[in-house]
């Protein structure tokens, strides 16, 4: 059964892994989905087509999440393309994973500019166009619960933000009847962290489950998040880590 008939709702960086399942789950739940994109037209393009065989609205827009104007600006432009925005998940991110020492301060900019600044941005953009009821899901990951080795400061404090953002959003717009979210994946099998890449096996021993995650087990947690049953949570983690927190 759709739970998410009518519903608008937004998913930036959503042409591949997490934001893309996050995109075609929600729209299989009856949402009109826009979607953001850096690159990789074609693959967007794809999943616009997808969500339209699934009978929903499509609209992928390019926009980069580092740029202060795009991170807002796509949120101003889905709501008025859609008449409105109920749902935001911010998912866009990049991670740099390296020694401390050799990390420059372009890393640290973009790095902090995309997870942190471009979230808070669309958040509150969002925020501002949200009816009672809206939803604001965050992605973070699991190495804000534990970093397991060296060479992840810069990601691990980049989504530790977002902890901090998230609650505060709750507190900010819990009285509109708005709730925000968050969600930490574990390792998840996609283009950008393989299932079969070099660090797989040891990623994956860290799990008590013994396994990468899919980009579909992490959708179903934000569509959950997105839907009716989750209309009393809010400020909350929700960990999507087969044990890596364990």
């Amino acid at each position: 059964m759709s739970t998410m008939n009518g519903k608008a709702v937004l998913v930036t960086g959503g042409s591949r892994g997490i934001g893309a399942a996050t995109a075609l789950r929600l729209a299989q739940e009856g949402a009109d989905v826009a979607f953001t994109y850096v690159a990789g037209e074609e693959r967007a393009n794809e999943v616009a087509a997808r969500i339209e065989a699934a009978g929903r609205k499509a609209l992928p827009l390019r926009a980069d999440a580092s740029d202060a104007g795009d991170a807002a600006g796509a949120v101003e432009w889905v709501a008025d393309a859609l008449g409105r925005i109920d749902v935001l998940v911010n998912n866009a991110g990049v991670g740099v994973v390296a020694p401390l020492e050799s990390l420059a301060l372009a890393d640290v900019d973009r790095v902090l500019a995309v997870n942190v600044r471009g979230a808070f941005l669309a958040a509150q953009a969002a925020a501002a166009r949200m009816d009672r009821g809206g939803r604001i899901i965050t992605i973070g990951s699991c190495m804000t619960q534990r970093v397991p080795g060296p060479g992840g400061t810069l990601y691990a404090m980049s989504k530790s933000a977002l902890i901090g953002l998230n609650k505060a959003l709750a507190r900010e717009l819990g009285g509109r009847g708005i709730t925000a979210n968050i969600v930490h994946p574990g390792p998840v099998d996609t283009d950008m962290n393989p299932a079969d890449g070099p660090y797989a096996a040891d990623q994956a021993s860290l799990t008590a489950l013994g396994r990468f995650g899919t980009a579909d087990e992490v959708a179903a947690t934000v569509a959950f998040l997105a839907g009716p049953g989750a209309k009393y949570m809010t400020g909350a983690e929700f960990s999507v880590d087969g044990g890596h927190a364990a």
